[in-house]
């Protein structure tokens, strides 16, 4: 490879498939298994599939219903807090051979790793050390990788997400030369990191269609069309990518945010979703209260049913002093909730934000308020998060979590919106 660093982007194959087969005793890449809620309806997204379940034409992420009606597999409930213990085991697993310093963890079943200064080490190519990585990975876990050697991030990435998978052992490398010689003319371009639908559409409009037309396009066409995006879109047409592991490491955000969203499982009529607004304010404002931060600003998106056929209402109100009381959130959220909701109209996602959130160095006193009162409050509080930090998210709860359309109860025996 040429280049001065050298990169390797590991993703563990159809993960929850594959943790569902090995605690089975099955073969992960042989065995017909899907990860889904057998609880809820045909209409169920599968979280994963396995790749013979793959060969056989159904796509990852499908619907229940969209599985051919025959068909032999197994249904895997899922077990998030037990997918969250094999990704931690397989990241013990890099730490025998790296440091923590030159591993970025991009989602609970994929990293990048920085084996630049490693290869002298351990008298290896980039190539062999990801053939040895993926083969360590899978004796001491069970579990199959892919992965992708680059001479940048966005190479790595690359060259798992498209090559690898057409590989025999599903690893691949690339730098920018066999980049620009393999993958300029590939199609389609959404197979690209970073490139989404809306991307490509914008792009085929402006006569492109793969990496080669973007460089091209005149830089000013580019700009005109994406604005600041255009730099990334071109860097990574070139298969050029700057950024490294050392700068993602260092990054601090000037701003932060704490938010929550939820896709409800039915419709919800404007009250029943008050009820869910109420709740989620209450749990962020208890991260903001365990953080001793506060927000100036609360944002609020509200989704509606597919059968209204309307864009999502999106709003803001102002916090003034700043504050993570819920006895300031609440009401301001759900003032803000029936001032931008379109009257009537059933409700079927909500999202909820606190923004520009900051730790102050002191509290400031007011004339209008009791201090003592409020100073008891955020104390109660305190006892609440406390108990359910050590006891579980329901071993307190408010009486509005029992009201009908609650969702808190059941959210709290949840990881990721599934079932831990």
């Amino acid at each position: 490879m040429d280049g001065t660093r050298a990169y390797i982007c590991i993703d563990l194959k159809s993960f929850f498939a594959s943790v569902e087969c090995v605690e089975r005793g099955l073969d992960p890449m042989t065995a017909r298994l899907v990860v889904a809620d057998p609880e809820r309806k045909s209409g169920t997204i599968c979280l994963a599939v396995t790749p013979a379940m793959k060969s056989l034409g159904v796509r990852n992420r499908c619907r229940v219903f969209e599985i051919p009606r025959g068909l032999d597999y197994i249904t895997a409930p899922p077990r998030m807090r037990l997918y969250l213990e094999y990704s931690a085991k397989i990241y013990s697993i890099y730490l025998d051979f790296f440091s923590a310093d030159d591993i970025h963890v991009y989602s609970v079943d994929e990293v990048f790793i920085d084996v630049t200064g490693y290869l002298k080490t351990y008298k290896k190519t980039p190539l062999e050390l990801a053939r040895f990585l993926v083969s360590e990975v899978r004796k001491r876990s069970g579990i199959p990788a892919a992965a992708g050697v680059g001479t940048n991030l966005y190479l790595a990435k690359i060259a798992m997400d498209i090559l690898a998978k057409r590989s025999p052992d599903f690893i691949a490398e690339l730098d920018e030369a066999s980049y620009r010689e393999k993958l300029w003319r590939h199609t389609p371009l959404t197979d690209f990191w970073r490139v989404g639908h809306g991307t490509a559409e914008r792009l085929e409009k402006l006569g492109v269609r793969t990496m080669e037309g973007i460089t091209r396009l005149p830089e000013e066409a580019l700009y005109k069309t994406f604005g600041v995006d255009a730099e990334l879109l071109i860097d990574h047409a070139w298969g050029r990518e700057p950024t490294t592991i050392s700068d993602i490491k260092s990054y601090k955000s000037k701003t932060h945010s704490v938010t929550s969203g939820q896709v409800l499982m039915r419709d919800y009529t404007q009250e029943e979703a008050e009820v869910i607004v109420r709740e989620m304010v209450d749990l962020l404002s208890l991260d903001l209260l365990d953080r001793g931060c506060v927000t100036p600003h609360l944002s609020l998106m509200i989704g509606y049913s597919s059968k209204e056929g309307r864009e999502p209402s999106h709003g803001g109100t102002k916090i003034d002093p700043p504050s993570e009381s819920d006895l300031v959130l609440i009401p301001s959220a759900l003032r803000l909730f029936r001032r931008i909701a379109v009257p009537g109209c059933l409700i079927r996602r909500i999202g909820i934000s606190f923004d520009d959130v900051f730790c102050p160095a002191f509290r400031q006193a007011s004339f209008f308020e009791d201090d003592d009162a409020d100073e008891r409050h955020r104390r109660l509080r305190k006892a609440v998060s406390g108990i359910r930090h050590r006891f579980g998210g329901n071993a307190i709860l408010r009486g509005t979590d029992f009201e009908e359309g609650a969702t808190t109860r059941e959210r709290n025996r949840q990881i990721g919106g599934h079932k831990a």
